[in-house]
């Protein structure tokens, strides 16, 4: 009994050490490896974009370093969270060539890579889970077809990194709707005791952006780039898979989706069915807040998280 009490402590002590060090190194990077960064050029066609020249972008690059290093020092490495880590490096490597590229590299070329990234996620959630999804307002567990199960993964997370993606434009936003989020995920994995080695990643993932978020908010000396905001939303498609409940995506980042996803589907009407439906809403939405609603930045990103909360708090009453 003592060396099951001694045995629990000691590996209650490594994973705070492992939370506390992931703070402290990100907060370290952020301060004295931004050198290493490219500078923004200011986004012409976003509110207020000019603000962000020439300050450091593509922080993610630091702050998934220190993630993935904190995880393989103190996390139980299992091969299925190993490859997912790659991902997310590789996630977060394609955002940060293209932070620092001259020219963008486009949006077919970036949205091919991340199908590319969806597909490997798909493929190895489910050579190591079961095809089966947990309907929490049922009560049921349904079994779904590999190929379908599959198919409908790809979506998920090629949705989530894009809509991330979109979202980043506010001093503190992405990155405090992304804790948001992913807390209500621990939460999830929590109740239902789903996920435990994985949620210690979550943890992990969030005192990394919190690092972050000290030198982000408004006014931010620095900013996470595609690098940070790519990874992030893959982090959050692979977290929300994990609690076996994926449907849940939708209430537990419905912000980031309507924020990030509205100009997703409003640039697809135009391109491709020549319909202009929404001409009278700015995207992203906290761009149409903030220039047609007169929302400070600030209040832009208090009134966003509020919302999310108050979804989270809805979703974690309806699995209790």
């Amino acid at each position: 009994m003592l060396n099951l009490f001694a045995n629990s402590l000691s590996s209650n002590l490594i994973s705070f050490l492992g939370i506390m060090l992931a703070f402290i190194l990100t907060c370290f990077s952020m301060q004295k490896l931004t050198k290493i960064l490219p500078t923004d050029k200011g986004r012409e066609y976003a509110h207020d974009g000019s603000l962000s020249a020439g300050k450091p972008r593509g922080a993610g690059f630091l702050f998934i370093l220190v993630f993935v290093i904190t995880v393989l020092i103190f996390g139980q490495i299992e091969r299925e969270l190993l490859i997912y880590l790659v991902l997310v490096v590789a996630a977060m490597m394609t955002g940060f060539l293209d932070d620092c590229s001259k020219t963008s590299w486009g949006e077919y070329k970036k949205g091919f890579l991340d199908f590319i990234i969806a597909i490997m996620v798909a493929v190895t959630y489910l050579n190591f889970n079961p095809n089966t999804i947990y309907i929490v307002t049922l009560g049921k567990t349904v079994t779904i077809p590999s190929l379908l199960f599959g198919a409908l993964i790809v979506i998920l997370v090629w949705a989530s990194i894009n809509v991330t993606n979109c979202a980043d434009g506010v001093d503190g936003l992405s990155g405090t709707l992304t804790i948001i989020s992913l807390m209500t995920i621990y939460m999830i994995n929590t109740i239902q005791k789903v996920a435990p080695g994985f949620s210690y990643y979550i943890l992990i993932f969030t005192v990394c952006i919190l690092g972050y978020l000290w030198y982000n908010a408004n006014p931010s000396k620095l900013m996470m780039g595609d690098a940070g905001s790519r990874a992030m939303g893959l982090f959050i498609s692979i977290a929300i898979l994990k609690t076996g409940s994926p449907i849940l995506y939708i209430p537990v980042a419905i912000v980031l989706i309507l924020d990030g996803g509205l100009g997703l589907i409003k640039v697809t009407l135009i391109r491709f069915l020549k319909v202009n439906a929404f001409k009278n809403i700015l995207t992203p939405l906290h761009d149409h807040v903030r220039k047609k609603m007169g929302w400070s930045s600030t209040q832009a990103v208090f009134r966003f998280a509020i919302i999310q909360i108050i979804f989270a708090v809805a979703v974690i009453y309806m699995i209790l």
